[in-house]
């Protein structure tokens, strides 16, 4: 068995959709990057690569890559997955948190879960995704940008 920690943050800005867990969420910005920017996705990403030892997401999926400009991270977290099997591994299960000022996202958890465990191909039980606040601190607190931190567990398939 090995484990991966994942963690991503990306600013938010006007004119972006708001995508978290795959699910678009109303509020008047989004998170900016070169695909939806989706934090909890690519932190996700992350943990699961590096449980395998494969990098990470700007590896596998560059930044200045074309091909990725507005690409669905769970389309890229079906892909990350598919290469962790390759390797020869299988994803047993995810912890995640989205750290988030606003907006609140209790409500949309349980879909964020249900995307993210489809994109690994597990269980709803074996993937949970949390939210909590900054309380205010920092650059997070002052709604300048979301982020999200993940767990996975993988073992050899």
């Amino acid at each position: 068995m090995r484990v991966g920690v994942g963690y991503d943050v990306h600013p938010l800005r006007e004119g972006r959709a708001l995508i978290i867990g795959g699910v678009r969420i109303q509020h008047p910005t989004g998170l900016d990057g070169q695909s939806d920017a989706d934090v909890l996705t690519h932190a996700v990403i992350d943990s699961v690569l590096g449980a395998a030892g494969l990098g990470d997401i700007g590896a596998h999926f560059p930044p200045d890559d074309a091909r990725y400009r507005g690409a669905s991270s769970l389309d890229l977290l079906a892909e990350a997955t598919r290469v962790v099997a390759t390797a020869g591994y299988r994803v047993v299960n995810v912890d995640s948190t989205v750290v988030a000022q606003e907006p609140r996202l209790g409500p949309h958890l349980g879909e964020m879960t249900r995307n993210i465990a489809r994109g690994l191909g597990l269980d709803f039980g074996a993937v949970s995704v949390k939210a909590t606040s900054p309380e205010g601190i920092g650059a997070l607190g002052a709604g300048e940008g979301i982020a999200a931190h993940a767990v996975a567990l993988i073992d050899e398939a």
